[in-house]
Formats: structure tokens, sequence, C-alpha cells
């Protein structure tokens, strides 16, 4: 199980074994049942969640009650819900919950303490994986300025390329931002265009 997350780390840092020994004695492993919340929208996000099999989603609710689709957390993915108040110890504008059963790792904001200052290499870590989900949320927002469904719809594929079979379409249309059946027409003649 560790296996997954020693080698997610070693894309940005070397851990020794030692380092590693403290990371791991920090993290807790948990499974979830799906539709399980692991945030809620008004609580504070004090989790970083590794995802070692299943799927989570983040997303917001409108003033009238439309979910809105922020990203999806699949294997090998890292995911607090929210970002903003996973740093600042503000409340939560998002949700976060399981779309299959889910395996993952966690570690708090108060354990992240600890680890950085017994393992420094870790501030790098978590540093670059902060600053790779700014620049991820960045592009979705100019995605979802600039292209229209179709060219959402392919950026969805590149950043999920496995996720498309796996879990409810109505989730993808509200990810790219139509309604479900929207989606469903747009791929229909996506499909009539290829053939």
């Amino acid at each position: 199980m560790y296996e997954a997350v020693i080698k997610n780390l070693r894309r940005h840092i070397e851990p020794t074994r030692e380092e590693t020994e403290i990371f791991l004695s920090l993290a807790v492993a948990k499974t979830i049942k799906k539709k399980e919340l692991l945030l809620k929208e008004g609580d504070v996000a004090r989790q970083q969640f590794f995802v070692i099999s299943g799927c989570l989603r983040t997303y917001t609710i409108d003033t009238n009650g439309k979910e809105h689709v922020l990203m999806f957390a699949p294997e090998d993915w890292w995911c607090s819900g929210d970002l903003y108040s996973f740093l600042s110890g503000h409340t939560s504008v998002n949700n976060l919950e399981a779309l299959e059963p889910t395996t993952l790792l966690q570690i708090s904001k108060d354990d992240l303490d600890v680890l950085y200052q017994q393992a420094p290499k870790f501030e790098r870590f978590f540093r670059i994986l902060f600053q790779n989900a700014f620049v991820f949320h960045q592009n979705r927002i100019s995605a979802n300025l600039s292209q229209p469904a179709e060219g959402r719809y392919d950026l969805f594929t590149k950043a999920y390329p496995d996720l498309e079979t796996r879990i409810s379409q109505k989730y993808i249309a509200s990810y790219i931002g139509v309604t479900p059946e929207f989606f469903s027409q747009m791929k229909a003649n996506m499909f009539r265009k290829k053939t």
C-alpha cells in the first residue's frame, strides 16, 4: 500500500529511509465508502489525502442547489478538498466525496508541521504539490472561460485519461460545465464526426 505514495514522493524529493519512516508514522491509512464525505462546506479542511485506490470529487453547491465539480482525485493524486481552507484555516466552500470505495492516506496540517521540522525535504515536496495544484486550477479557470464544451471535455480526458469509464457521466458533465443531456448529445455528435 505504501509503495504508491513513496513512488509519488520520489517524483520531487529523495527521502531517506528515516525520513520516509517519519512520514509514514504520521500518515494514517483509511478506507471510505462510496458517497462518504471527507469534507463538508462550512467545515475547515484539516487533512491532505493521497488516493491509493478509488476516486474522490471536489464540488461546490450553488444557491440554486446545483452541484459543480471542481476536480477529481483518482489514484496517485493528492487532495484536500479546499486548499485555501487547508492553508488559511478558513471554512471551506467545497465538499469532498468518494465516488467509489476509496483507500487513502491522510495527514493532518498539524502533522505536516511536525513532518517539516523532522524531515525538511517534505516541506519542498508539499510546496511543489501546492504550486502544481495552483497551476492546475489556473489552467482550469482559463479553459472554462475560453474553451467551448468540446475543448473542455478534451482537457478532461487528458487530465483524467482512465476516469470516464469509471464514474457517472453526470459528474463529467458537471466538471465541464454542461447539463448531462447536452453532454450526451455532444458526445454523440463528436462520435458522428469521427465516423
